[in-house]
């Protein structure tokens, strides 16, 4: 059992966790040695935990063409790593789903990101991300942190979520879609730029660092 598995198998083992092993869910999260970008969201909705797919929405169509990347890439754990801050659906509340749980990502979050050095960027989507990885430098309101994005770069990039309910955020925030998402995208790219070159040169036999010279099989 590799270091990924081992901290999978302590997290469905936890009796934290106890009703949603009952109800045969499996923790909802992507991780990978290689990846390059952590996107740390809310928790699963109830298509997402059935389908076992993360983001497996309309959020998550939103969300891919704000990053300006395909699907593929998107769920290439060896790109993007998926970290929402409760890896199961929480479940209905009164006003949609309950918010994670607390001191979840607290405990489940160090374990991993410790297995992932060479993440480049991470993005922080919606408040619970916000309140939990720029807990002294936000600003009052989740519009002024993203507003205010440029403070947290070059190694974190707080966004709105991409539920298609937030048309009218979106329709009163017009300089998210003109001034953020070219930056994001051009972060994206930037981050994942070696990744994707080392994938498509090991895909055809080619060294990324020598491109005249063959990988080695390793």
């Amino acid at each position: 059992m590799n270091e990924f598995d081992a901290v999978r198998q302590s997290l469905v083992d936890d009796e934290g966790n106890a009703t949603m092993r009952q109800q045969g869910w499996q923790p909802l999260y992507t991780a990978s040695a290689n990846a390059r970008i952590v996107v740390i969201g809310q928790a699963p909705g109830r298509r997402a935990q059935s389908s076992g797919v993360p983001w497996d929405d309309a959020s998550g169509k939103n969300l891919i063409d704000w990053l300006g990347v395909t699907e593929e890439q998107f769920r290439n754990p060896n790109l993007f790593s998926l970290l929402p801050m409760d890896f199961y659906y929480p479940g209905a509340g009164r006003s949609g789903d309950l918010p994670p749980r607390k001191g979840f990502a607290d405990r489940w979050h160090p374990p991993l990101l410790a297995l992932m050095p060479d993440i480049r960027l991470t993005l922080l989507i919606g408040r619970y991300a916000q309140m939990r990885y720029l807990p002294s430098a936000r600003h009052d309101t989740l519009t002024d942190t993203v507003r205010n994005y440029r403070r947290f770069m070059p190694q974190q990039f707080p966004l709105v979520h991409p539920s298609p309910l937030n048309f009218r955020w979106k329709t009163k925030n017009p300089w998210f879609a003109t001034d953020v998402l070219p930056e994001l995208r051009t972060h994206v790219r930037a981050a994942l730029d070696y990744s994707v070159t080392r994938e498509l040169s090991t895909q055809s036999g080619r060294n990324p660092e020598h491109p005249d010279r063959e990988c080695e099989n390793r």
